[in-house]
């Protein structure tokens, strides 16, 4: 990681264990229930940390880019959507860094379709899921999971058909 970026965090970390400084002085018993909540809400989620830690861990060790590659043809059909979703949905880092393997998936014949369903379908994050579960509970979690993927497809069905 580049030094910047480890900074710019401990800077934030730094910031709000001033903040709670300086809040502790002045209103010494919020300070206290701001900090129990905190630590109430952490420990709601370590173990959804985890399980998704070690989800993550099992699913990149398991599963290799270029398993998944090769169901991306022309004739990948309904398996190639899916593919294309999952891989969506278990993808994670910046974006710009599958610019290159998506490049080298359409010289290789990967369809466009499939390729724009997995960009689509990046939208759903598994380690964020945990924050949506508690903020907004589960069925509006499974409503807007749901759509993304709905949409992630229609958006590949459209440009199969723009590309009739």
């Amino acid at each position: 990681m580049k030094k910047g970026l480890e900074f710019k965090g401990l800077k934030f970390l730094y910031i709000v264990i001033i903040a709670y400084i300086v809040l502790f002085f002045i209103e010494q018993k919020n300070a206290l229930l701001s900090l129990q909540k905190a630590l109430d809400i952490f420990y709601q989620l370590l173990p959804i940390f985890l399980f998704i830690i070690l989800i993550m861990t099992l699913i990149n060790y398991f599963l290799r880019p270029k398993q998944i590659i090769k169901h991306f043809g022309k004739e990948s059909g309904a398996k190639g959507v899916i593919y294309a979703l999952l891989a969506g949905i278990i993808s994670h880092g910046p974006m710009y860094a599958w610019y290159g393997m998506i490049q080298e998936l359409r010289e290789q014949g990967a369809k466009d379709s499939l390729l724009i369903t997995f960009f689509y379908a990046r939208a759903i994050k598994i380690p964020m899921l945990p924050f949506m579960l508690g903020i907004f509970g589960l069925a509006f979690t499974l409503i807007l999971s749901f759509y993304i993927l709905l949409f992630a497809v229609i958006q590949g069905v459209v440009m199969d058909w723009l590309e009739e």
